[in-house]
Parts: C-alpha cells; structure tokens; sequence
C-alpha cells in the first residue's frame, strides 16, 4: 500500500511491503527475513545443480516485490551468488567459453534495451514456468556445444536475452553444456561466471530506468547487507555437496527439480489471470 510518509499503515505479517516518500520499499521484518533465508537456499541449490536456485530466487521476489524491482533484486544477489562460485571453482572455468559469452551477452542486452520490454507479473510466471521445460527437450534435436566459438556466442546472446525476458535462463544454459566434453566442476564453474555477465545486464537494464524515474524500489541496503553474505555462504556449502555427486546424479536431480519449480510457477500464473 502507498503512504505519503515513511511509515506503513500497518507492519503485521500480512503486509508484505509498502513504499516510503522516496519511493523505496519498507520491509516488514518477516518478508526480510524471507528475503535473506531464500538467498542461502537458493545459493545452496544453485551451488549443487548450476541453476535450480536462480529460478526459485526469481518466483520468490515477483511474489513479494514490483516486476522491475524484482529484476534488479534478482540480478544484484545473483551478480554475487554467481560471481562467488566463479571465485571458489575459478580453476576449473572455460575460459575461451566465457569471452565468447560475455561479448555476445552486451549484444543482447543493448537489443532487450533499445525495445524496452517489460512483462507484467502473470506474464513473468508464464515464462518463469516453460523455461524449465527446456531441460526435457531430445538431446537429439539440438547439436549444441559451448565449447565451439559459434555455439559460445549463441548461448550468450540466446541465454541473456530469456534472461531479461524471464528473470532466468537456466534450462536454456544447460542445453549449451549437456554435449560438452567438460565434467561437473567445469559445468557449474564456467556456467556460473558466464551469468555474472548475464546478471549485470539485467541489473543495468531494468536498474537504470528505475534511477531515471526518481525510484528505486528495491530493497533496502540492510537486506543486501544481510542476504549477501548469506548467498556466499549458501554458494560454498553447496560446493560441498557437489563434490559428493556423481556426474550421472548431477544431471538427473538437476532436470526433475527445474520441473517440479515450473510446474508450480505456470501454476501461479494460472491464478493470477484466472
């Protein structure tokens, strides 16, 4: 609800946020705990299976906060998720797949710019639940391999465009690396720096028209200061359940839980039109 000053009408658990007379959110202090414990899960998951967390972090914040604020939000915990597994499995990155990415990634990011797109909250969730149904399509009918120059640079401009479109690209991702030649750590690592790119587009895509505007409206600096640490916490203790899977279990578990994510989000899309 709006007030004209920096108070809420109300802070009980019901009201999930307001808005201050600068136009940024005051949180109730459940929804920031909420905030903050679903960025260590959503690290931890994201830490085991690549992307899984991601696409839980994205749903969570659109149930709580404005779609572009959403983004922004997505994008600032997720630059520092991503980045610091990058760090922690730094020797096992891609390097050549990486550049490739990152230049093809700006490309994307200047097109999804320049159109100006903006999907409403039921369109978000439509397209937060069909991005997981990405991980079911035949190997047979993509011949994708990251590893090769030209499949680099598609995966970066394909990936980061659903990226701004949907909040996550996971499913999309994965499709690149599931006929490379590189194990688990190679996958998690290389994907994981390769979405730092993709996350700073979304958070200067979506950040700067919400500056120009006078409004913020994200979070807090308290949350961040809070959720930060908690998703580089998450990001190692998931690093230390990957080292326990095998590579066959990897890419199992990895399918089933995107889907399961996918299938309650075309769910609350359903809701919320209907």
């Amino acid at each position: 609800m709006r007030q004209n000053g920096n108070t809420c009408a109300s802070r009980n658990v019901t009201s999930l946020w307001c808005f201050g007379a600068s136009g940024d959110i005051n949180l109730t202090t459940p929804i920031a705990l909420f905030l903050v414990i679903t960025a260590f899960l959503t690290a931890l998951l994201s830490g085991i299976f690549g992307m899984a967390g991601g696409l839980v972090l994205m749903g969570a914040l659109a149930l709580v906060l404005p779609v572009s604020a959403a983004f922004v939000t997505h994008g600032l915990l997720q630059l520092v998720a991503n980045g610091w597994r990058a760090v922690l499995h730094r020797e096992h990155i891609a390097w050549p797949i990486l550049w490739n990415y990152a230049l093809a990634s700006a490309v994307a990011a200047g097109a999804v710019l320049a159109i100006g797109f903006m999907p409403s909250k039921p369109v978000l969730f439509l397209l937060l639940g069909l991005v997981p149904m990405l991980v079911w399509l035949p190997k047979g009918w993509l011949q994708l391999d990251a590893s090769k120059t030209q499949h680099a640079l598609l995966s970066g401009f394909l990936v980061t465009a659903l990226n701004l479109s949907a909040g996550v690209a996971g499913p999309l991702l994965d499709i690149f690396f599931v006929r490379t030649a590189l194990n688990r750590h190679q996958i998690v690592a290389t994907k994981a720096a390769t979405q730092v790119f993709s996350h700073l587009a979304k958070i200067i895509v979506y950040g700067a028209p919400l500056l120009a505007a006078g409004s913020s409206g994200v979070p807090p600096w308290w949350v961040f200061a809070l959720a930060i640490p908690a998703s580089m916490l998450g990001t190692t203790a998931g690093g230390r359940v990957l080292d326990r899977l095998s590579d066959a279990n990897f890419k199992r578990w990895t399918a089933w839980i995107v889907t399961a994510i996918g299938v309650f989000y075309l769910w609350k899309a359903w809701n919320l039109w209907f």
